[in-house]
């Protein structure tokens, strides 16, 4: 019988979370940027693996600060682990073994999980083994630890298969010809986003967002109005460059990884707007979709 269910993706920010359910996938779908904390809201992507669908849930790394935005950030995830089948936990090799023993106690109840040792291209053999080896002392708490390259050796089933082990036998929950359970509208938010970090100095504050302010889904187009929204004067000068150069690169960029995931064109036409400290207070938080308790 079919083998069905949601399994959690946890780590640290920046431990590859995104990049690894886009790899499973085969589309770009969850946001990836270089920037920490990139991911804010839980994102679910389903992967058939066989007659068997795995409902992976993206979601925002674990870590701890006083803002009230990564307060918000740090509940969904907390969440999802509550909430699923079983928890992939990502633990980059040359992480510190401190991130997994913070994971342990955040997860209260106590969800299976699996440890996936994440980047080994980027060291030796002889290194993978010693972290491993430094793992075991916490082998009865995880099923089991997988290495895993996404860029070199390791095959999509060689994780997949395992973890499918853990789920329980159940019909499939969703249509297996669907890729996620996204609206395209948050899809394209986030596609967006990305093209700002990618395109745009360090100096813009990942606190950056975006809001979609219309989408129309004709036959041979998609026609996509969006207002980017900074929280200084300054970063709205950044956004558009000098002669709107900065604007026009970011919004191509955008188009065609939007044009990449829908297989038609997009006409996107983007604005920029200032929303004052919108990250340290409730409504503005709410005003772009992040509801905090």
């Amino acid at each position: 019988m079919n083998k069905c269910g949601y399994i959690s993706v946890i780590g640290r920010p920046n431990a590859g979370k995104s990049s690894l359910l886009n790899w499973f996938v085969g589309e770009k779908i969850a946001m990836v940027s270089h920037k920490a904390n990139a991911t804010r809201k839980r994102l679910n992507i389903i992967v058939m693996n066989g007659d068997d669908q795995i409902i992976f849930v993206d979601t925002p790394g674990l870590h701890e600060t006083e803002k009230l935005l990564n307060k918000f950030m740090l509940e969904e995830a907390l969440r999802a682990m509550g909430d699923c089948d079983l928890i992939l936990f990502l633990a980059p090799v040359t992480d510190r073994i401190i991130y997994y023993e913070d994971f342990l106690i955040k997860n209260k109840k106590n969800t299976k999980h699996i440890l996936l040792l994440t980047k080994i291209d980027n060291v030796n053999n002889d290194k993978v083994l010693e972290k491993m080896k430094e793992y075991e002392q916490y082998n009865t708490k995880y099923e089991a630890i997988i290495p895993v390259s996404i860029t070199k050796q390791t095959k999509q089933s060689d994780i997949l298969d395992v973890l499918v082990k853990y789920l329980p036998v159940h019909p499939h929950l969703f249509d297996p010809e669907i890729l996620t359970t996204e609206h395209l509208r948050s899809i394209f938010k986030e596609l967006i986003r990305e093209s700002i970090f990618e395109n745009i100095s360090d100096e813009i504050p990942y606190e950056t967002d975006v809001l979609i302010n219309k989408v129309e889904e004709k036959e041979d187009i998609d026609v996509i109005k969006a207002t980017i929204i900074v929280q200084k004067s300054t970063q709205k000068g950044m956004i558009i460059g000098k002669k709107a150069t900065a604007i026009k690169r970011i919004g191509k960029d955008a188009r065609l990884k939007i044009e990449n995931l829908s297989g038609k064109k997009c006409y996107l036409e983007l604005f920029v707007s200032i929303k004052k400290a919108w990250t340290k207070n409730k409504q503005g938080l709410k005003d772009l979709g992040y509801d905090i308790d």
